[in-house]
């Protein structure tokens, strides 16, 4: 098997702590310790704790909690992973042979679109739709979907658009699978983290053959903790549980602990709150800092998640705009095209507000200079 590098991964790792100010990130302002534990219970109790191997599928207790997130599920519907990056895997890993096709919602985190051809796939990409809000044009499916079809993998909420199925998109995708026999595969890690209204529903209790992965990396604020899980068919986690053997083996037992009162229901609605209160705040400033370059930048708003993406009306490599930005004003961005659609970018928004502030300063300095330079050079 040969992987083609993760581009996105390798850009945000190798820069995000030598810049001065880093907006590539799609959570929210990570949580501390304190803030996590608040009851001293809850402290005595980590304090107290024996750091031996926890339960490597992750405990009865912590499975409970997370299956309570989706209506139907049971504690043996879940396998707890490494972060919400290893469930994707794990899945992809499980399902993908060689000669098999993938229908892969573009743009997006690119994880599984890269294992899928890595594990011998053809990855068919199944576009968001600019001119529909970034909603998919699901009559797609139709020519996408063949009875080669191994797996549909979509991000709902969608990273970087912000956008979330409606009704009649999700049950055209179950209803896709279900004719060519395939799995669905969606990445829910931003469920949670919503500008308006409840939490996204799930695509969780539509389809048979599904996996919904997450954790509490983004809209928990909480990605130290690398917590993750995927919620399927019971009669398909042993064999999920045996690949994971393989792969990480178990969290830690701090993860473990912390994750699961993370979880209790209090603190999950007290977590999830702080969450909504940062992107309802914050976001404000990044659709006022699009109207004053209405001329440059256009974005559809999104629906959950603290990110933001951007596209613009000049004749700009997105991978040259971040470097230009990086290197000239120590500022981090997210490509475009490390997200499947050359021509946007992407900022996350969910940091300490001064830092995105100073940020979006520093964009405006480099989009002035670029006008000037261009008036220079029209006048000679």
């Amino acid at each position: 098997m040969q992987i083609a590098p993760f581009e996105m991964e390798r850009w945000q790792s190798v820069w995000e702590n030598r810049v001065e100010l880093n907006v590539s990130e799609s959570g929210v302002d990570p949580m501390t310790l304190r803030e996590l534990l608040g009851d001293a219970r809850d402290i005595e109790k980590i304090l107290n704790q024996k750091l031996g191997y926890p339960q490597t599928n992750g405990s009865e207790d912590l499975r409970a909690k997370i299956a309570a997130l989706y209506k139907g599920a049971r504690a043996d519907n879940v396998l707890l992973t490494t972060g919400c990056a290893e469930a994707n895997f794990l899945v992809t890993w499980l399902l993908i042979e060689p000669g098999d096709e993938v229908v892969f919602m573009t743009p997006n985190y690119m994880q599984v679109h890269g294992l899928a051809k890595g594990f011998g796939a053809t990855v068919r990409p199944f576009w968001l739709r600019e001119n529909l809000q970034w909603a998919p044009d699901v009559d797609d499916l139709k020519q996408l979907v063949t009875s080669k079809t191994r797996l549909i993998a979509i991000c709902n909420p969608n990273n970087p658009t912000g956008a979330t199925l409606s009704a009649e998109a999700r049950k055209a995708i179950c209803d896709a699978a279900a004719r060519a026999g395939a799995h669905i595969l969606s990445d829910e890690v931003y469920r949670g983290a919503e500008l308006e209204g409840d939490s996204t529903v799930t695509m969780w209790g539509g389809y048979d053959r599904l996996f919904c992965t997450g954790g509490l990396s983004k809209a928990y604020g909480l990605p130290g903790l690398r917590t993750g899980w995927i919620v399927g068919p019971a009669s398909m986690m042993d064999k999920l549980w045996a690949y994971h053997d393989y792969a990480s083996m178990a969290p830690t037992m701090l993860s473990e602990k912390l994750a699961s009162i993370a979880l209790e229901p209090a603190n999950n609605a007290r977590i999830l709150e702080r969450t909504r209160g940062i992107v309802r705040r914050q976001y404000p400033i990044m659709r006022e800092w699009a109207a004053k370059h209405a001329g440059l930048l256009t974005h559809i708003p999104p629906r959950a998640g603290a990110i933001v993406w951007y596209g613009y009306n000049r004749e700009w490599k997105s991978a040259e705009l971040a470097e230009e930005l990086r290197v000239r004003k120590s500022v981090l961005i997210q490509s475009g095209v490390q997200m499947g659609l050359d021509g946007y970018f992407r900022i996350g928004y969910g940091g300490e507000t001064r830092a995105l502030q100073q940020a979006l300063g520093r964009i405006d300095e480099w989009i002035d200079e670029g006008s000037r330079a261009a008036v220079g050079a029209q006048g000679r």
